[in-house]
């Protein structure tokens, strides 16, 4: 029986290579609204109603992670699993990755009260934001895990952000852009932490295969966001497909 659990089992150095190659291809840094983003061609209100609608995303995050956390019987995995949230929330009122997102759409000229209320979100990203909460809520620990793996590559993805917006959206203040500065070190040690995690606990073919399948489908959520977004801002009617 363990022959054939470890039969095609991929080494340490291969599963990590899968799971980075996998996860690369799919994330949503393709995405036409992210390459629209990043050239500078997208108007005031695509960039706003990006981060509107991002809002709802980054507010998930935290709950997903709590979610993670209980899955855990070990109590150093959940300190430190801990700091995720608190990175998102805050010690206090107006600290921590939320508030400065909140900052960002206030420097777009957004009214904070009415991106907090969640009234203007398109219902596909509801759907796709909620989606994820509840994968996270009906899997494994270690699939749990698994799918935070996009943080691989977020932190070029913030890199390219921020200059990019530097450069293309100059009316909008350094200090507004906190939030992409704060992900690009904490994000490198996020997914350090979790593939550490994977690696350990994915000890059979079967659990390393589950592991890239939560990965790919943390990856569609991700892309299904833009889609959305592109479909109403963009091209209203198209499809917002990915190209190669």
């Amino acid at each position: 029986m363990k022959d054939d659990q470890q039969r095609g089992l991929l080494s340490k150095d291969a599963f990590v290579e899968r799971l980075t190659r996998e996860g690369s291809t799919r994330y949503h840094d393709h995405h036409p609204f992210h390459k629209l983003m990043h050239s500078g061609n997208l108007t005031k209100i695509q960039l706003q109603q990006w981060v509107l609608n991002r809002y709802y995303y980054q507010t998930r995050i935290p709950i997903k992670d709590a979610l993670i956390v209980s899955k855990s019987e070990d109590p150093n995995f959940r300190r430190t699993w801990l700091r995720r949230i608190q990175d998102q929330d805050g010690q206090h009122e107006g600290h921590g990755g939320l508030a400065s997102w909140l900052e960002l759409a206030r420097g777009l000229g957004l009214d904070v009260e009415e991106v907090r209320s969640f009234r203007s979100v398109l219902p596909g990203v509801r759907l796709a934001c909620d989606g994820y909460v509840q994968f996270v809520r009906d899997s494994s620990l270690l699939e749990a895990v698994a799918s935070s793996l996009t943080e691989l590559f977020a932190p070029t993805l913030m890199a390219q952000r921020l200059e990019a917006w530097t450069h293309h959206y100059p009316w909008v203040s350094s200090d507004a852009l906190e939030y992409f500065q704060m992900r690009i070190a904490r994000a490198s040690l996020d997914s350090k932490q979790a593939v550490e995690f994977v690696v350990q606990h994915a000890l059979t073919y079967q659990l390393q295969e589950r592991c890239v399948q939560a990965l790919i489908r943390k990856t569609e959520i991700l892309w299904h966001l833009l889609d959305c977004l592109y479909m109403a801002y963009v091209e209203p009617g198209s499809g917002g497909k990915k190209t190669e």
